[in-house]
Formats: structure tokens, C-alpha cells, sequence
């Protein structure tokens, strides 16, 4: 029997596969940790990483506890979409990472979604 990380492992190269970063459309990216939430935008063709946020910001240092749950996401969602549209960018491609499309990492699209971001 196949184990999750296997698995988990398997789903990300079949989105790897079939999605890149351009350099009019980066490719946002999603990690996911037992403890916080990262998120970062990247150009494949050039192998940059234009923008990144993750709960181990500044923003989030005073706060002590678990920031891997929805709150956080959509936080991390917005401050991302808001650096993204700072220098310029407006369309990216998802790429969750072989994550499932739900709970935080829905939460982190739905809410660069809303602060402007287009995918």
C-alpha cells in the first residue's frame, strides 16, 4: 500500500507536468507545513521567485499559536495578491503542490482571488 507522501508526491509532479511559470504568467505556488503556510510566486523561465509570503512574515510575530489554519491562509492569500499586484503581476497559474483543493490551501486562492489576482 502506497503511503500519503507517496502519493502526495505523485499528484505534484502530475501538476508539475502539465503547468510552468511564464514571464507574463508566474506560476504561484503553495507549501503547506505542520506549523505555517508559504506562498510565492515564481517564473519558471528564469528560475526567480518574484514575490513570496509565508506566516513567518513580520505581520504574524506577536501571534503564538498554530498558523497553518484557514484564518492564516487567507491572510497570507491577500498579502500575497497585494505584493503580486504591487510589481505588476495580475495573472498567474495555480500550482497547489499535490495538496487537495480544500480547506487552507482553497482559502489561500479564494482570498488572492478577491484582493485581485487572476487564475
Amino acid at each position: 500500500m502506497r503511503d500519503k507522501r507517496e502519493l502526495k508526491e505523485r499528484r505534484r509532479q502530475r501538476i508539475r507536468k502539465k503547468i510552468s511559470g511564464t514571464n507574463e504568467r508566474p506560476r504561484l505556488s503553495v507549501f503547506r507545513s505542520l506549523n505555517h503556510i508559504y506562498a510565492q510566486i515564481v517564473d519558471d523561465t528564469t528560475g526567480r521567485t518574484l514575490v513570496s509570503a509565508s506566516t513567518l512574515d513580520k505581520e504574524f510575530k506577536e501571534v503564538k499559536v498554530n498558523k497553518s489554519n484557514i484564518e492564516f491562509a487567507k491572510k497570507v492569500g491577500a498579502m500575497i495578491a497585494e505584493k503580486a499586484l504591487n510589481i505588476g503581476i495580475q495573472k498567474v497559474v495555480f500550482d497547489r503542490a499535490g495538496y487537495r483543493y480544500h480547506g487552507c490551501i482553497k482559502a489561500l486562492a479564494d482570498a488572492a482571488r478577491e484582493k485581485g489576482l487572476q487564475f
